[in-house]
């Protein structure tokens, strides 16, 4: 059974930081990929980055230079810069084979609980 478990999430102020993380349990990574989505109050979730088993990534415009995703052995990790209000929102950790287009969230096979992070201006 595959489990994700995301933490890392909190309150900050404009401008300032946070790192999420998300612990992978029975999940293989060869060839297969993870990513992070967001889920805003009452908006669509929305792919934020993803990133290969080989290492390759990709960022969505409204974070990029912003936002990074990277992944060490069995945890996947999203360092956020620059927070601005508009990326409060409940934050997951997805896992699955590539689909396109990669930032829907309904071509994902596995997800977690979600951590939410609050921005204030």
């Amino acid at each position: 059974e595959v489990q994700l478990v995301e933490s890392g999430g909190g309150s900050v102020q404009a401008g300032g930081s946070l790192r999420l993380s998300c612990a992978a349990f029975g999940y293989t990574y060869s060839n297969t990929y993870m990513a992070w989505f967001r889920q805003p109050q009452g908006k669509e979730r929305e792919g934020v980055a993803r990133i290969y088993s080989g290492g390759s990534t990709l960022t969505a415009d409204s974070v990029r230079g912003r936002f990074t995703i990277s992944r060490d052995g069995a945890t996947l990790y999203l360092q956020m810069n620059s927070l601005k209000p508009e990326d409060t929102a409940v934050y997951y950790c997805a896992a699955g084979y590539l689909r396109t287009p990669w930032y829907r969230a309904n071509n994902w096979d596995y997800w977690g609980q979600g951590t939410q992070v609050t921005v204030s201006s």
